[in-house]
């Protein structure tokens, strides 16, 4: 099972969820499997530049979410 952490983007008016898993953010930012939210929050404009970026790209998953990979970063 994949633990993936979100943050909310605002699109055209529509909440769209924007998520990383725990493995992409242990590898990148080093967090921890305890407190994958901390290395949102300590990486928050990292992670939400990729995510304005994919947005842009109308990455969008089937879903539609986006989901931030480590290539993003």
């Amino acid at each position: 099972m994949t633990m993936v952490a979100s943050i909310a983007a605002q699109v055209d008016g529509k909440r769209v969820l924007c998520k990383i898993s725990s493995s992409v953010l242990q590898k990148k930012f080093n967090a921890s499997k305890e407190s994958p939210m901390q290395s949102v929050r300590n990486n928050r404009a990292s992670i939400e530049a990729a995510a304005r970026q994919l947005i842009e790209q109308k990455a969008y998953e089937d879903d539609g979410s986006i989901s931030i990979r480590i290539e993003h970063l």
